[in-house]
């Protein structure tokens, strides 16, 4: 027994991940419910304990961040993150259009009479902006208000940037300074010992899913999973190329990132996974500067695995009413899409909930949305790894462009005793 714990210690993380994607998925369809509610807790222990790392690795992460670097060029990441963001998001629901376009999903399919679905609500993008200031620093950290919380590190990072540059308090903003650093460096030091639980509960995860979907539900709508996978393939094989010429070492990437994909893949959760994306970019060499600020708004806001969801989920509802969509309605679920992705994207069942406000907005049918719930963890696997990726490329793209401007953090070896 021992022999096997060294040797699942010594062995490297995506190697563990794979296997136990690979377990998880043989063990779901022969186990069926009985073991998913065995594994179940697993599960839910590994998003605990990610969930449970996310607010001290974005504070102290982002306010280390900015102290190694200047106000202007904060400002200038968070221009080129922004517009990435929204350019992205919407490129992706090109692709997903054009994808969908091109292999007709849901052709020859009829919509059952009787199927309801009421419209979940939406926050909005208003409420979602006003959200990025709390009036609680204490609930927004309590709630994991992501916006809120890049909100306070952003202002006390920039003010204990400030302070430490004066004669009166600097000595004691630096006293200060080196406890954030310190509390950074714990955080860390807790993120290289949950790496071990990840395969555990991505095994979990895995075997549960795919007991509750099974073999049916994806051969009855297998033309839509399959035309979403291809799309989501097209979308990466993208990214690639703009890493390429961007200067971005593609193996490199991979390396680091293939571990937050895979977990996020599992999980459906962006947001989940950040505390692993940001370790990823940490070990890219990616200034905490760009990272701490690009990845926690990324989770937020930059949603391209979602997006291409909207786009063919639109295509496959329109085919399935037999009325196909014109390049005017095509372009109006571009625009709205974009906006829709970031008001929605930090809530439960979000991909659910874009898609059913889209179609609302665009005149499709809501009904239709009874179907494609039927695939949500199927194909929200695929969109959430995506959604992680895009966010990881648009950071090593904006730090590419920042090289020679933004102040490099020195790499540490806190969690070298976690093999990638």
């Amino acid at each position: 027994m021992a022999a096997l714990l060294k040797g699942y210690m010594r062995s490297s993380l995506i190697l563990r991940v794979t296997i136990a994607l690979l377990l998880g998925v043989v063990v779901g369809l022969l186990g069926g419910e009985t073991i998913a509610t065995w594994l179940a807790p697993v599960g839910d222990l590994l998003l605990r304990l990610l969930t449970f790392l996310i607010v001290p690795i974005v504070l102290f992460t982002l306010m280390v961040g900015i102290n190694q670097s200047t106000v202007g060029r904060v400002g200038r990441v968070g221009q080129k993150v922004l517009l990435y963001y929204l350019a992205s998001s919407a490129f992706a629901i090109v692709v997903g259009l054009s994808v969908a376009s091109l292999l007709n999903p849901g052709s020859g399919m009829t919509l059952d009479d009787s199927a309801s679905f009421s419209v979940p609500e939406n926050p909005g993008l208003v409420d979602v902006l006003l959200n990025i200031v709390p009036n609680n620093i204490i609930g927004a950290l309590a709630d994991q208000n992501l916006l809120g919380i890049i909100f306070t590190a952003l202002v006390f990072g920039v003010a204990l940037m400030k302070v430490r540059q004066s004669e009166t308090h600097g000595k004691s903003a630096e006293r200060l300074y080196e406890m954030v650093e310190g509390l950074n460096a714990v955080t860390l030091k807790v993120m290289s010992g949950v790496l071990h639980v990840v395969p555990i509960g991505v095994f979990a995860i895995v075997a549960e899913t795919v007991s509750q979907q099974g073999l049916e539900t994806l051969l009855s709508l297998g033309d839509m999973v399959m035309v979403l996978y291809i799309a989501l393939a097209v979308q990466l094989a993208i990214y690639c190329v703009i890493m390429r010429l961007f200067g971005v070492k593609l193996r490199r990437f991979f390396r680091e990132a293939r571990t937050p994909m895979a977990t996020a893949f599992a999980t459906q959760s962006s947001a989940g996974v950040l505390p692993l994306t940001m370790d990823a970019a940490r070990r890219m060499g990616i200034a905490q500067g760009v990272y701490g600020f690009s990845l926690p708004l990324g989770a937020t806001m930059n949603m391209d695995g979602a997006a291409i969801r909207i786009a063919i989920s639109a295509v496959f509802a329109a085919n399935v009413i037999g009325a196909p969509l014109d390049l005017a309605s095509m372009a109006q679920i571009v625009v709205i899409g974009t906006l829709i992705s970031v008001g929605t994207a930090g809530v439960p069942g979000a991909g659910i909930i874009m898609i059913a406000t889209v179609f609302a907005q665009v005149g499709l049918p809501i009904e239709t949305v009874v179907l494609l719930t039927a695939i949500d963890a199927l194909v929200g696997m695929g969109a959430t790894a995506l959604n992680v990726t895009g966010d990881l490329v648009g950071t090593a793209v904006i730090a590419k462009s920042e090289e020679g401007k933004q102040k490099d953090v020195p790499l540490d070896d806190i969690s070298s005793t976690v093999k990638e």
